[in-house]
């Protein structure tokens, strides 16, 4: 099933996911469902407070970047209750984009090595590195499991310069072409 994704200024961005555990109920159909409302948006990842689910869950499939960045094709997994525990390299600007964020792409600073543990869709639990644009991928995913958008990483002033499309993208002022959840969306508008 597609599920809407939320706009920002949804609460449930901002709020640090909660660990999952094996019981959390119809947890593979939630994966499923990320996987297809992901492919719908045109996305390379979703976390789960996108889609209204407070979890430390996200998707990522970075074939998208396989012409670009040979290598990244293969790459498809879930990530459940994932700590990102060393970031390393001299940090790196990459224009990023973001299901929440329809339209808008800013150039965000980040370093080009993670660490990160995690368990996958079935609860065994990884340790790995990885580096480039699928390090990039990993910590802007991971930044919503934390309670962070990436309008959280550009500088005060281009934030002030954002505001406006910001607030559009919250009253829903946009256009889109896959479901969505505008926090300040006035009832009856379409």
């Amino acid at each position: 099933m597609i599920l809407p994704v939320v706009a920002y200024g949804h609460p449930v961005l901002k709020k640090v996911a909660e660990t999952i555990t094996p019981d959390y109920p119809d947890l593979n159909q939630l994966i499923a469902d990320m996987w297809e409302t992901m492919y719908v948006s045109d996305g390379v990842g979703l976390a789960a407070p996108q889609v209204n689910r407070s979890i430390r869950l996200f998707v990522i499939d970075a074939s998208a970047f396989e012409e670009k960045y040979p290598g990244t094709g293969n790459f498809k997994k879930a990530f459940l209750n994932a700590e990102i525990y060393k970031e390393e390299g001299e940090e790196f600007s990459f224009n990023e984009g973001c299901l929440s964020f329809p339209g808008l792409r800013e150039d965000i600073m980040r370093k080009p090595v993670v660490h990160i543990r995690y368990m996958d869709e079935n609860f065994v639990e990884h340790d790995e590195m990885y580096e480039g644009v699928i390090a990039r991928v990993i910590q802007h995913e991971y930044d919503h499991i934390e309670g962070i958008v990436f309008v959280d990483r550009v500088t005060s002033l281009k934030k002030m310069l954002l505001k406006r499309r910001l607030s559009d993208i919250s009253k829903g002022n946009v256009d889109v072409a896959y479901r969505m959840l505008f926090p300040q969306l006035k009832r009856g508008k379409k």
